[in-house]
């Protein structure tokens, strides 16, 4: 008996992977990805299922801890059921972390009100196999040149034109974005590891790596100071750094308008308990990429723009 189009709803998940061994985010033809092995896995509950719309197409080797998915079914599963029944169909790579009910359609997308991307900096003289292809290993970065990184952040905070934090493959013709906090730290775990959290309304194709590597162009002396400021009173992206790695990418985060209804498990997609809420006043996304997935990913590089710098040679 063919199943009532009235009963069919939509659900929104959280969805953490390990982006190493995949050819980013979105389908692509001949090419292992995360939404090739979602789509399958939750075909194998529902065959029904046409597709998956996903919030952020992130480019090969890019992590996420809390990308967010939405799909149609008719199948009668509670947000419980589709959490625990995905994981037997799915590599360890990927987990379906929380699963809630949002109407039909429901784009992330579309309902996107802030990103928060986290990126790893190793400082080590020597590569560390537990963290390969999980963070980006810099030499040099002795304490002041970390304290040149902080103080260069700070010129990236508000609303800006960042036209110079994109590569050529971006056309798109709004390239204002305002971005919540820059923010350096030590992993207080592990005082190797130096964390750059990035939280805006939007991101631009490759913007977070580009802001980046022109971070740690400054804070190791390829850059002189105030970097940042001229590239976006320029919008040229030759005044910029170099495209850090994908390695280190990790989104972090998708505030949405509507989180969903009868959530399992409860609280935060992220795990976090702090509220997080929109700063008032937020502008919503305007970042929505095309809908073929031939569109560039959110901060995907093309291969040969990784560790360079237009005119300069390859970065250290």
């Amino acid at each position: 008996m063919a199943r009532s189009a009235a009963s069919t709803r939509g659900i929104l998940l959280s969805v953490a992977y390990d982006g190493r061994p995949f050819a980013g985010f979105a389908r692509q033809r001949d090419q292992r990805t995360v939404a090739g092995e979602l789509l399958g896995a939750l075909r194998a509950i529902d065959p029904a299922i046409r597709e998956i719309r996903g919030a952020s197409r992130t480019d090969a080797g890019v992590h996420a801890r809390d990308q967010r998915v939405a799909f149609d079914t008719a199948a009668p599963l509670p947000p419980r059921g589709w959490v625990l029944a995905t994981a037997r169909h799915l590599p360890d790579e990927i987990v379906i972390r929380r699963a809630a009910v949002v109407r039909v359609g429901y784009s992330p997308r579309f309902e996107s009100l802030r990103k928060r991307y986290r990126y790893l900096i190793l400082r080590d003289l020597v590569r560390d196999p537990f963290l390969s292809r999980r963070a980006w290993r810099v030499e040099g970065l002795t304490d002041e040149a970390i304290e040149r990184a902080r103080a260069e952040a700070l010129a990236a905070k508000g609303t800006h034109d960042f036209a110079a934090f994109r590569t050529s493959a971006d056309e798109r013709t709004t390239t204002v974005r305002t971005l919540y906090g820059v923010e350096l730290s030590l992993d207080p775990a592990d005082p190797r590891l130096v964390r750059i959290d990035v939280e805006g309304n939007a991101f631009l194709h490759n913007m977070v790596r580009i802001l980046v590597g022109t971070l740690m162009d400054v804070a190791r002396g390829h850059l002189a100071p105030g970097a940042i400021a001229r590239a976006l009173a320029s919008r040229d992206r030759r005044e910029a750094g170099i495209t850090a790695p994908p390695d280190g990418l990790y989104l972090e985060h998708i505030h949405l308008r509507d989180d969903g209804q009868d959530p399992w498990p409860s609280g935060p997609s992220d795990g976090s308990s702090v509220d997080d809420a929109a700063p008032e006043g937020a502008p919503a996304a305007d970042d929505a990429a095309p809908a073929d997935d031939a569109a560039p990913a959110d901060d995907a590089a093309p291969a040969d723009e990784v560790g360079t710098r237009p005119g300069a040679g390859a970065g250290a």
